[in-house]
């Protein structure tokens, strides 16, 4: 039996709906429903998801700790700027991530779904920037699943939405980098190999074309925005 002393816990159930709320609010910045500079307004955002206020402010105050929201002086917060600088830093790690991820992959000789290369390069073809954005993820965590190291997909997972976010506003205005599945491509025959060099070398190479090519097109977009 328990004993009588014991205090009844309040087990708090929202949780799970700031999750959501944080959730959604992080796909509207991902696909351009909310734009940077977007004021958001707690009862605004608690009328359009249906909930109470609390849930909301939670799921903005983790989103201002994670860097998505930001505070807009007396006017309360707004969606964050797109930083191109943080974009070149997530991808100085994420590189080398994904080079370890590669190499221990092909060390294992993991046999990764062929599947993924086709999946990717007929949604980098149509103009779902979700299933562009998906695909480019599924790969990685492929990837990352396949090395067999469980902290390189958790370590990563903190910059995917940031990558995210800043891969569906250049998405929306210059689509898909052609190389970006040739490069996928040769990872993984790499890794089917069983060449973990090569396929160290070609996941980080990989990686750093893609951040400074990120970052280049949101100082283009940027500067485009400011002269319009």
């Amino acid at each position: 039996m328990l004993p009588l002393r014991l205090i009844r816990p309040q087990i708090d159930l929202s949780p799970d709906l700031v999750e959501q709320v944080r959730t959604l609010l992080l796909d509207a910045m991902c696909d351009g429903t909310l734009v940077p500079g977007t004021r958001l307004r707690q009862e605004e955002l608690a009328e359009w998801f249906d909930v109470s206020r609390q849930p909301v402010l939670q799921a903005l105050h983790l989103l201002k700790r994670d860097g998505f929201v930001t505070d807009s002086g007396r006017r309360g917060l707004m969606v964050a700027p797109l930083d191109s600088e943080m974009i070149v830093r997530i991808y100085e790690v994420r590189s080398v991530l994904d080079g370890l991820a590669a190499r221990l992959a092909a060390g294992r000789a993991c046999e990764i779904d062929c599947n993924l290369i086709y999946d990717g390069r007929k949604a980098a073809s149509g103009k779902s920037l979700h299933r562009m954005i998906d695909a480019d993820m599924a790969f990685h965590h492929a990837l990352y699943d396949a090395s067999g190291n469980d902290f390189i997909a958790e370590s990563a997972e903190s910059h995917w939405m940031h990558i995210r976010r800043a891969m569906g506003a250049v998405l929306q205005e210059t689509g898909a980098r052609s190389t970006v599945w040739d490069e996928h491509e040769a990872i993984l025959d790499a890794v089917q190999r069983g060449q973990a060099v090569r396929a160290e070398r070609l996941a980080r190479a990989h990686g750093a074309e893609a951040g400074g090519k990120l970052a280049a097109r949101l100082d283009k977009l940027a500067k485009l925005a400011k002269s319009a």
